[in-house]
């Protein structure tokens, strides 16, 4: 089960999407503007908001980049706008993950269960089926240069000092450093950091790239480990 904040003005989808939520276990709280939305998750953090874009008072947008100023909790964007630039802007923000209304409940329900899973990888309610040694490895604390991730503890370092990192983030970055000088494309990259049943396009894996180059950036403004291949992927320069 987990704790999941809702943030929409639509007074249906609130209904709707909190019964197929609670239906499976979770459990929802509604807030039907932005302002009040922020207010409450920043009291109370939930395990996953999901957060409508056009809202009351303060939009989605507003929300989540003063979300983002504080806390990772994972954020999937709800939208009734069939134009990409939301999407671009959300994902540049820091969100995880993107749906264009009208959605299916079922797909809604597969997307949340793949953030979670991401975000709580050693739950097995959520984890898919994985040997115990693959396990091991995946939580054990790897060490890349000046670059330190702690699967365990979701702890991201840079020389010592600590970067903020999404879930999504976490996740693109550990692949990419686990074998450091390799190129990743972007089909490998969305294997690590996505579920099977969520599709992304190229664009997605370039703004969180861009988002996390910023953040070891402001630590250090030299940082430049993570390298683009154009027309190939990315890779991971040990420093």
């Amino acid at each position: 089960m987990a704790a999941i904040t809702l943030i929409d003005d639509d007074e249906n989808i609130v209904a709707s999407v909190s019964l197929a939520l609670e239906s499976h276990g979770h459990a929802v709280k509604a807030y039907y503007d932005g302002a009040s939305g922020l207010e409450a998750v920043e009291a109370s953090p939930p395990d996953l908001v999901i957060l409508d874009v056009k809202m009351p008072r303060m939009d989605g947008m507003e929300v989540l980049r003063r979300l983002r100023q504080t806390s990772e909790i994972p954020v999937i964007m709800l939208t009734s706008k069939d134009d990409e630039i939301d999407e671009i802007l959300g994902f540049n923000l820091g969100a995880d993950d993107y749906m264009h209304k009208p959605f299916s409940q079922r797909l809604l329900l597969e997307r949340v269960k793949a953030v979670l899973r991401r975000a709580r990888p050693d739950d097995e309610d959520l984890a898919p089926m994985a040997g115990s040694a693959a396990a091991a490895a995946g939580s054990k604390v790897m060490k890349r240069g000046k670059l330190t991730l702690d699967p365990a503890r979701h702890d991201s370092l840079w020389d010592g000092r600590p970067v903020r990192l999404t879930v999504t983030e976490f996740l693109l970055l550990q692949a990419l450093a686990q074998r450091p000088g390799f190129v990743k494309s972007r089909d490998n990259l969305m294997d690590a950091a996505y579920d099977d049943q969520v599709y992304v396009d190229d664009r997605t894996i370039d703004s969180h790239i861009k988002r996390m180059r910023k953040k070891f950036r402001q630590v250090d403004p030299e940082f430049d480990s993570i390298e683009t291949l154009y027309g190939v992927g990315y890779r991971y320069r040990e420093s």
